[in-house]
């Protein structure tokens, strides 16, 4: 036949998301099929007054133990394995009764979302499908003779092919099909194990898969040439991924990167404590503060940077209100995400018709547990997410003098941005806002003296008698493994240091510190961020 025709006459419906359900079964009703079901789903086309038959009335074997047991039998996977033209396959199809089942329809118990709202261990056990993923592979492994449905979206796809083709489907469908099943399959069972591995404390399990859903195709990677996509995990952490989108034109593969490394950046500030911008340039913040009120907090950060803050992406940790959405967007800004935003403060934005703004719902917890995963070449690199804040950390003093409340709060502050810069980082900071950033050097000395240059050139720019590291406090997000990386800062006009510590050049840093009466604390944590 062309196109590899093959017609439905009957099929078996199992699922646990109803959505459609009896609109669909009553259009393959309406081409002859017969429909065979279970449980709840058979009540459901039962109830809508369908004409149904149990499954345990086409096996011969009732359903058991809880449900468990129904489908898992050779007149079920015999109707859905068997090659229609091969005459061995089918001389064992008439021996031992087995009818045919040209369309399987099943989406799988609710694990993903009995973890995420926090269930129980036993609960999460028995929203294990064993049944479900027996049946989809079986079907998906058929797929030449056999159709396979595993979320309720394809179900308009298939009925306009039956409507096209008088109650056939084509080759073609049914493999796309087949290969989605094996995908989702796929996901589930990941998600299954990262739980297991997560409930065990096994940060190295002997295989690893991780799984996701498209929330959409990009139109091309980091550049042109690539291509790319977005995918949503089964993890909750609140961000980008789930945020929605209010207006603007459709997000890039950057515009994602980047407004993620803004969203994390400005979690780590508490909203009932202050408000706090973030904005970010290449995956780096170029300015983020602190303040009485997001346009003060917005107006702080700018200052730190504002050539880089050209194009970038702004990150709040309150609710937009229109004031600082009017200043955010009196430059150009690519994607504004904040965890909610007023009415007024919508309005203010849709007035730039390309610019995205994001609400998230919330923000992420910086200390909540969670991976990363990074691809080399032939493997992965998979770690736990950097969960350490500064907040929990103790501080100790090395030096003769100790920071004054005012160097300690911005100390704080200056290293909880640290931890979202790329390494090698510098951050210089004072009155709650960054004042200067060197990020992603391969020399600290580097990164401290690209920091300082820059806060000079912005002085020049604003007119301003001096530049703002005078007086400010650095933040290193490792340690220095030579004084001279803190001797530019202190030339810069640093006042206080925060940093790890633990190099064997400990003593000469500290040594230089008190030598220009620095005061100097140790986290004894690194952030390196690659």
């Amino acid at each position: 036949m062309p196109e590899h025709l093959r017609r439905i006459s009957r099929a078996l419906l199992s699922v646990s998301d109803k959505t459609g359900l009896t609109e669909f079964a009553r259009l393959l009703a309406g081409f002859g099929i017969e429909l065979v079901s279970t449980g709840g789903t058979a009540r459901a086309l039962a109830e809508a007054g369908l004409r149904v038959r149990d499954v345990a009335e086409l096996t011969g074997f009732p359903e058991m133990m809880d449900g468990r047991v129904k489908t898992l039998h050779p007149k079920i996977h015999g109707g859905l394995l068997a090659i229609r033209h091969n005459a061995e396959h089918i001389r064992a199809m008439q021996d031992h009764h087995i009818p045919a089942i040209d369309l399987l329809v099943v989406n799988l118990y609710p694990f993903e979302a009995t973890v995420a709202k926090g269930a129980g261990f036993d609960d999460c056990i028995e929203n294990i499908d064993i049944g479900g993923p027996a049946m989809i592979r079986a079907a998906a492994k058929n797929h030449a003779d056999v159709a396979v449905i595993v979320e309720p979206a394809d179900y308009a796809v298939l009925m306009a092919e039956l409507a096209e083709h008088q109650g056939l489907t084509t080759g073609t469908l049914r493999k796309r099909l087949a290969a989605k099943a094996y995908a989702r399959t796929a996901a589930y069972d990941a998600a299954i194990s990262s739980w297991f591995a997560g409930e065990l404390k096994d940060a190295a399990p002997d295989f690893r898969a991780f799984g996701g859903r498209l929330i959409e195709a990009l139109r091309y990677g980091e550049n042109p040439h690539q291509a790319a996509a977005f995918y949503r995990t089964p993890d909750p952490r609140t961000g980008v991924a789930g945020a929605h989108q209010v207006q603007g034109k459709q997000l890039s593969y950057n515009n994602i990167n980047d407004t993620d490394a803004a969203y994390e950046c400005v979690a780590e500030f508490d909203p009932a404590r202050t408000a706090a911008c973030a904005i970010v340039k290449h995956a780096n913040p170029c300015g983020v503060a602190e303040g009485a009120s997001l346009i003060d907090a917005y107006r702080k950060a700018l200052a730190c940077d504002p050539v880089s803050a050209f194009g970038g992406i702004v990150a709040v940790n309150r609710p937009l209100d229109a004031d600082a959405a009017r200043a955010i967007t009196e430059i150009f800004t690519e994607v504004i995400i904040a965890p909610e935003a007023s009415p007024e403060a919508i309005a203010v934005v849709g007035a730039k018709k390309n610019l995205r703004l994001l609400i998230a719902g919330g923000l992420a917890d910086p200390r909540a547990a969670g991976l990363t995963v990074k691809s080399v070449a032939g493997g992965l690199l998979v770690q736990s997410r950097d969960n350490a804040v500064v907040d929990d950390m103790r501080l100790t003093t090395v030096t003769r003098r100790g920071p004054t409340a005012a160097e300690l709060a911005d100390l704080r502050f200056a290293f909880r941005v640290a931890k979202h810069v790329k390494s090698n980082t510098i951050v210089y900071a004072k009155n709650g806002a960054t004042v200067g950033i060197g990020a992603g050097q391969m020399s600290r000395v580097d990164a401290a003296r690209i920091a300082a240059r820059k806060v000079e050139d912005a002085a020049r720019e604003a007119g301003l008698p001096a530049p703002l590291t005078c007086g400010s406090v650095v933040a290193s997000d490792a340690f220095f493994p030579f004084a001279d990386g803190l001797v530019v800062a202190i030339e810069a006009g640093a006042t206080a240091v925060i940093q790890p510590g633990g190099s064997v050049r400990d003593d000469e840093v500290i040594k230089a510190a008190d030598d220009h009466d620095v005061a100097m604390v140790f986290t004894g944590i690194r952030h390196f961020r690659h």
